[in-house]
């Protein structure tokens, strides 16, 4: 099985691409998340792999990073999720905004994936919130016990956001301010994720 693949970037498309490792080319299916993230053709890049084998085909999708290939094993495990809808719901919510949403219970989040109604939004809510509970590092990038980072959510709630909008988007927003960062800092950063 291949779990890993690092090559030139040869081709790209919305949901898949194309990795040259030493002359062979192959071609892997992301989400539209990872595939932006990849650097443009032909410089390398690394991508983690799911290898699926089917009667036909031999398929590989590619995850930059360990928490959104931990997600798709999790929402390919639950009965009418496939690997293409997997990679839609990643592609429409980032591994923190699936947390965020199924701690909170929020069937209206998941529903903001295409393919994703309200029957499949119940189960993924039903069947993933123990096992979301156990993947590592998908923490809250600034603590929510702290007095800035609580004060930040509650002005965006005051906005209008709802309550896990606003937590993801200060996660997001606090991974790229790093520690401790100012009130201020911290509900402009928000807004521009929730404005994305």
């Amino acid at each position: 099985m291949i779990a890993s693949l690092t090559g030139r970037v040869t081709a790209t498309e919305e949901r898949s691409c194309v990795i040259d490792v030493a002359g062979v080319g192959y071609r892997v299916h992301a989400s539209a998340r990872t595939v932006a993230a990849l650097p443009a053709p032909p410089a390398l890049a690394h991508l983690l792999v799911e290898t699926q084998l089917r009667d036909d085909s031999i398929l590989l999708y590619g995850f930059s990073d360990t928490a959104e290939r931990a997600w798709f094993r999790l929402l390919t495990g639950v009965q009418g999720v496939g690997a293409k809808l997997a990679l839609g719901i990643l592609s429409a919510l980032s591994p923190n905004d699936l947390v965020a949403a199924i701690a909170a219970g929020d069937r209206a989040w998941l529903m903001r994936a295409p393919g994703v109604g309200a029957k499949l939004a119940q189960r993924l809510l039903g069947e993933l919130r123990e096992p979301a509970a156990q993947i590592p590092s998908l923490s809250l990038a600034v603590p929510a016990a702290s007095g800035v980072a609580e004060d930040a959510i509650s002005a965006l709630v005051n906005l209008g956001y709802r309550r896990t909008e606003a937590e993801a988007a200060l996660q997001r927003a606090g991974a790229r301010l790093g520690e401790e960062p100012s009130f201020a800092s911290l509900v402009r950063e928000g807004l521009k994720e929730l404005a994305r």
